[in-house]
Formats: C-alpha cells, structure tokens, sequence
C-alpha cells in the first residue's frame, strides 16, 4: 500500500491486516483491492456523519433532561455506520441492533421515528420493509440469528438482487446465538454480512477478556472470510462492505467484518465509562476521530471550501433543532394500542387481556365520576 501526503507518496507496511483508506490525520492510502471515492460521495459521507453525530448528541440531551427514557449513543462509530450503510443497494435489507442511529439515517428512517422507541410511545417505530431497515434488537446477538434466516429465505426465493447486513458489537460475539448464526450461514453459503463494531468494550468487559484472537478471525473456524477494517476510516468501511456485499449478491457466501473502532461516550446513558476505563485511552482516540479525518482530507486537497462546512454545520443545527421540537411534541399512546400488532389475527387470550385492561381503566374514570 502506498500513503499519499500532499503530493508526496510513500509505502505503507505491507504486513498490516487492518485496511485503511484514509490516515487519522488525513492522508490518502492507495490499496490495490478498494478504489478511492471521488470528491463528492466523500463530501456526502462527511455530511451525514456530521448530522448523524448531532442527532446523537441531541438525544443524549434530551434523555438528560428527561425527555428519553434511554439513549444509546453512537459517538466515536460513525464512519463505521455510514460507510458501511452507504455501501447498501436499495434491495439490501439491514438488521441493527439498538445503537445503529447512523445505519437508519442512511436508509432514509427520520430519526424522530428513533426518538419515538426510546421515548417509549412507540413499540415498533417503523416498517421494516419500506426502509429494508429491520427494527432495533435489544437481545444481544438475536439479529445476526434473524439475519441469516433471512438470508436463507432470499436464496429460496431466488432473489439475486438482495443481500442482507447484520449490526452487532464485540460483546455481541461471546453470546452463542452469534456462532450459531455463522454456523448456519456458513454450511448453507447465504447471502449475509455480519458487520461487528468492535468499539472495544461489552459495557465494561474489554475485548482481551472476550476473544484471544482478533474477531475477524473467527469466521475462519466456520469456514468463510473475514476482513479488519479501521471502523473509523468511512471510506474503508464503504469499500470493504461494498465488496462483501458484491460476493454475497454473487452467491459466494458470507463474509465478517470487524469495523475496529470505540466507544467515545457511555454504553447507554445508564452507564458511567469512567469507572471502568482510562481517561487517556479516550484522549487517544480523540486523535482518530472519523470526522475530522474526512475534514482533513477534504481542506488538505482544497476539495471543499470553508463555505461548505459552514453550509453543513448550519444544516445540522436545523436537523437538531427539528428533532428535538418532534421529541417535545410526541403524543402520548392510547393505553389499549400496546394490544396492536402483536399478532396476525384474532387471538382469544389477547383480546381477554384487552378487555380486562380496558375495564381496569374504566375503573378509574369511575373513581373520578364519584
């Protein structure tokens, strides 16, 4: 690999697993296997990674003053995110798990509908269909279980022009429902992409007391590929989850990729890092911010001008401003809605429920009446 800086190139370690595009400070890297984007799907990527990052830090926000019940922040794991659901075709189907805020925004789910599940006055938010963007997975590891079925469904229906991606953490690969899904997706090739964001902490647990290999080397057990990926690096994250994403249309089977990146906030916003790792750490991180990284690169090239950034901070600004007016003025669900959508059809033992319940706050109409 070479590294270009400025109008100097030099070559990169030969050796290194981790496929990177773009430096921490900026500087292109020529990779033989994954094309460099042009201009402006680099300056639409810097874009929805800044508006994503604010719709992150406006939820965070609004959970501290009490207006979410729970927010799990995606600081630090956007270019992982929108790299890799910018990567998607409009036939790709997607399942997140909960902290994927990013991967939605890609395709096309206003966050509102986010805000409304952790608002709690909506049990499902959205279609998944519509939006080939399944509903958020609170179970960890369930997905990946969802996703191959899903996978093994479309090669049933012979359906050439779809592909499925999966969303979990590192923590995520400890629970069996992970290896039983790569057992699955491996013995009957489907079409899948697990894609792990290794952000570095299950919660507390770190990822040495998790695997004593690198994650992406799991998927050799089960006999199909897997690539490193730097999760801060969007343009890597594209290219490597285009890729995979073309042998899985192609009919090669799946493919892992860990995205290796970190958590730059709490795992939700129960939770307090510090009590669990460095300051230091962090600050280090810091330094491989993936939106400054694109930055840049984009002020370095003379790709985009200062007018450009201000027009996208000020986009962001109205984007927060939106979202959090929507959270205010969500209203609140009628109490018998909680029976909708839990099944097809009739069931009797549900609509007993409903009845009960319904009668239960009649009774309290009844005490206001007397």
């Amino acid at each position: 690999m070479t590294v270009e800086t400025g109008g100097a190139t030099t070559v990169a370690p030969q050796d290194s697993e981790l496929i990177q595009l773009l430096t921490p400070e900026g500087e292109r890297i020529e990779h033989p296997e994954y094309p460099f984007p042009d201009d402006a799907d680099l300056k639409g990527m810097y874009r929805d990674m800044v508006l994503v990052r604010r719709i992150d830090t406006e939820a965070i926000a609004l959970q501290r003053q009490g207006e979410l019940g729970l927010w799990a922040s995606l600081l630090g794991q956007e270019a992982a995110q929108v790299g890799s659901g910018r990567a998607l075709s409009p036939n790709d189907m997607a399942f997140p798990s909960y902290r994927e805020h990013g991967v939605a925004w890609c395709r096309g789910l206003d966050p509102v509908r986010l805000l409304e599940l952790f608002r709690g006055v909506n049990g499902g938010a959205w279609d998944p269909e519509e939006h080939k963007f399944h509903l958020y997975t609170i179970v960890i590891g369930d997905q990946t279980l969802h996703a191959t079925g899903y996978a093994m469904g479309i090669q049933r229906d012979t359906a050439e022009d779809e592909a499925v991606i999966v969303y979990f953490g590192d923590g995520a690969t400890s629970q069996g429902d992970v290896s039983e899904a790569f057992a699955w997706a491996s013995v009957y090739n489907t079409p899948v992409v697990f894609f792990c964001q290794n952000n570095q902490y299950a919660i507390s647990a770190p990822q040495e007391r998790q695997s004593r290999v690198p994650l992406y080397q799991r998927s050799r057990g089960f006999g199909f590929p897997g690539v490193q990926v730097d999760g801060n690096d969007v343009l890597a994250c594209y290219a490597v989850t285009k890729q995979a994403l073309r042998a899985a249309h192609e009919g090669q089977g799946p493919t892992l990729i860990e995205a290796f990146t970190y958590r730059m906030g709490a795992h939700t916003t129960t939770d307090d890092p510090t009590r669990y790792r460095l300051a230091s750490g962090l600050e280090a991180w810091k330094l491989k911010d993936p939106i400054e990284r694109v930055k840049a690169y984009l002020v370095r090239t003379g790709s985009a001008d200062a007018a450009f950034f201000e027009a996208v901070d000020a986009e962001a600004d109205q984007l927060g401003g939106r979202v959090r007016q929507a959270c205010l003025e969500m209203p609140d669900p009628e109490p018998l809605a909680i029976f909708e959508n839990v099944y097809a059809g009739p069931n009797a033992l549900l609509d007993a429920e409903r009845e009960q319940y319904a009668a239960y706050l009649a009774s309290f109409d009844g005490e206001e009446a007397r």
